[in-house]
């Protein structure tokens, strides 16, 4: 070190480091170990139990927090136990509308919740096809509108079977619907409308209306990009064609409700037992309403001319024997088997069997 002369900064440090080890042999709890040099480490803080570290740098003492990542685009806004209820109510609505669709379209299908998910609007919107059934919804009393996107892998095999279509399969059309077809969807998306009323009338009473329908789907924004909603996704199968139907509430509709989604308070509702005076009442309630009940004769086909040229007292022949018995329908599904007759002179039927299981007579149709 002779001959060696020190810079003026190189001074200044040995002063600074001094003062602040004059300063710590000054405090009355001073640390073990009798060093008085200042202690450089990357992670001295952390591991005195801080949730930092200090690092020195000259006379400049820098101190460094823990930083974590956070995904501002997908925030958990419900919790599991609102996601729970929500799965559990629309598994018993996708079997409910899955009767209701069987019967319409005279053939067996199946409904499944695959997916309850949170998500961003834009990740909805740009996961959908273009052209698809865009339907726009309100759900009175919530606040805003709701989607329901019927994908178009299953949206045309239910319109070919309801102009009549065979059990063969039919090929997607990648183009928007006609007019015509979408009074036929309607028929479809009112039915999956009045379904899902009854699966939430446990949580709230909710008129469903669809006031606008689009082929593509980012025409429509009911908000912004990266608010949440949750996603509700049912896969639908009609003999071997599959296509999905999505629900899409967005979180600002049901958040004023989001406190009836609680988990136990919906099962003890919903497993609340009938007193005597409950049934009495529904009972009552029920006894004087009109149910349509239909009984199905005979099918016969004839040619176009035969029919323009049928009159007054013409018979048509059927195939069908009369000692067979005549299938009775309550609401368009199969319940009854009769024999027709007459009753103080009315024309009557009389049922002798009830049939347990629907879906085989609708398939057979």
């Amino acid at each position: 070190m002779a001959g060696e002369v020190l810079s003026q900064e190189e001074v200044e440090n040995l002063l600074n480091i001094m003062s602040m080890s004059e300063k710590k042999d000054a405090k009355p709890a001073a640390p073990a170990g009798g060093k008085n040099a200042p202690i450089v480490s990357g992670s001295g803080g952390a591991g005195r139990g801080g949730s930092g570290s200090s690092v020195s740098s000259g006379s400049t003492w820098i101190h460094q927090e823990k930083i974590g990542p956070v995904n501002f685009k997908s925030p958990e806004r419900v919790n599991r136990e609102q996601m729970k209820t929500l799965q559990t109510m629309h598994e018993g609505f996708g079997r409910k509308f899955a009767a209701g669709l069987s019967a319409m379209l005279r053939t067996v299908i199946d409904v499944k919740l695959t997916s309850v998910d949170q998500l961003a609007y834009s990740e909805f919107i740009f996961g959908l096809d273009n052209p698809t059934c865009f339907n726009l919804l309100r759900a009175e009393p919530l606040e805003g509108n709701l989607i329901l996107d019927i994908n178009p892998s299953i949206i045309y095999p239910m319109i070919d079977r309801l102009l009549g279509g065979g059990r063969e399969g039919t090929l997607m059309a990648r183009r928007p619907l006609t007019d015509i077809e979408q009074r036929l969807v309607l028929r479809i998306t009112k039915l999956f409308l009045r379904e899902l009323k009854h699966a939430w009338e446990n949580v709230m009473e909710l008129d469903f209306e669809v006031i606008q329908t689009e082929s593509n789907p980012q025409l429509i924004q009911i908000v912004p990009p990266n608010e949440v909603v949750v996603l509700l996704c049912f896969e639908v199968a009609l003999t071997e064609v599959r296509g999905t139907i999505n629900l899409c509430i967005p979180y600002n509709s049901f958040e004023r409700i989001a406190g009836k989604l609680n988990t136990n308070a919906w099962t003890t509702y919903n497993k609340k037992q009938a007193t005597p005076q409950s049934i009495k009442k529904i009972s009552k309630s029920i006894r004087n309403v009109h149910v349509p009940l239909k009984v199905k004769l005979a099918d016969a086909k004839i040619k176009m001319h035969e029919l323009l040229h049928l009159r007054v007292g013409d018979i048509i022949c059927t195939q069908k024997n009369v000692n067979t018995p005549l299938l009775i329908s309550v609401k368009g599904i199969p319940k009854y088997w009769g024999r027709p007759g007459t009753y103080k002179g009315y024309t009557a039927v009389q049922i002798e069997e009830t049939i347990d299981d629907p879906t085989n007579i609708i398939a057979q149709e």
